[in-house]
């Protein structure tokens, strides 16, 4: 069984599918496709039977872009690169870096295959397969992508990333990661599942080589006193880290609980002044006599006065 290997002659754990697989994993999705797309048209044929022919022509169409094109692509986007076919394989659709695949991927490759595959009856595919050194149509070369076997490394090679030191995580989370290529980030990740095999000089050096690499496109250099395999490995983890959160968005975030519009003393915020309460409605004052019996006046307090005779 041959393997790829990089520019920097490190072995590729990711085995290209052959052509046979290939084929018949696009058999298989074929078959699936015209299945639905033969069962959606009688029940438009049924629902259009009122219109005319301009208008049925038009929804016949819809139907096969939709259900021979917008299938296929929805569903590599969805499954990350594994239809039904492939399921059924064993293959999956991978970025060149080894990385899954995006709706713009699924997307090149899903409108080229209606001329490599449906137009031309699987002819140019094949050409385009048997021509290329990895196995790729013209789809996953204008995508980017390549179809290949699941992830299983060769006999007596590991494909374990190892880690970055735990001092080293978080520390290049402000790097603009967007302008390194596919290709290096293949390298960058072939070079640490495969650095223990290589002679530690040759392996220092590319190293460094791949470090240099990744420093010139994200602006930043490497910080002093980091090893460069440290600095490939911590780059990479947060290159992965930001791929998972990209992937796993739109999660439904837990509630914050709600802030006491007080602040607490010491935080330096504006204190409020209490609330206002209302005041307390005072009865009139009650004389000493009204504690007698009703209907019995009471004493007029002395003021004093005496009347003239």
């Amino acid at each position: 069984m041959s393997e790829l290997v990089t520019g920097e002659a490190v072995a590729l754990e990711l085995r290209p599918a052959k052509l046979p697989s290939r084929g018949l994993a696009v058999l298989l999705d074929l078959a699936v496709a015209v299945t639905v797309y033969v069962l959606v048209t009688l029940g438009l044929v049924a629902a259009t039977a009122s219109l005319d022919e301009a208008a049925r022509t038009a929804v016949s169409i819809a139907t096969f872009v939709l259900v021979l094109v917008g299938g296929p692509i929805l569903v590599e986007t969805l499954t990350h690169g594994r239809s039904l076919g492939k399921l059924a394989c064993g293959l999956r659709v991978v970025r060149d870096d080894g990385g899954p695949i995006r709706f713009r991927h699924a997307l090149v490759r899903g409108l080229l295959g209606v001329i490599e595959i449906l137009m031309t009856f699987g002819v140019v595919a094949c050409v385009a397969s048997l021509v290329s050194a990895r196995g790729r149509r013209l789809g996953d070369v204008f995508a980017g992508t390549l179809v290949v076997r699941e992830r299983v490394p060769a006999a007596g090679q590991g494909g374990f990333v190892p880690p970055p030191p735990p001092w080293l995580a978080g520390r290049f989370s402000g790097l603009d990661l967007s302008a390194v290529p596919d290709g290096l980030w293949l390298a960058v990740r072939q070079y640490l599942t495969r650095m223990r095999q290589l002679d530690p000089q040759v392996g220092w050096s590319m190293a460094e080589r791949l470090a240099s690499d990744v420093a010139g496109r994200t602006g930043a250099p490497v910080p002093p006193g980091v090893p460069p395999a440290m600095y490939l490995a911590a780059v990479l983890q947060e290159r992965q880290t930001r791929e998972a959160q990209r992937a796993f968005r739109g999660g439904v975030a837990a509630p914050a609980a709600p802030a006491s519009p007080v602040p607490a003393v010491g935080q330096g915020g504006p204190v409020l002044p209490p609330p206002a309460v209302p005041p307390t409605p005072v009865s009139p004052a009650v004389p000493p006599s009204s504690s007698e019996a009703p209907g019995v006046p009471a004493e007029r307090p002395a003021t004093g006065f005496v009347p003239p005779a």
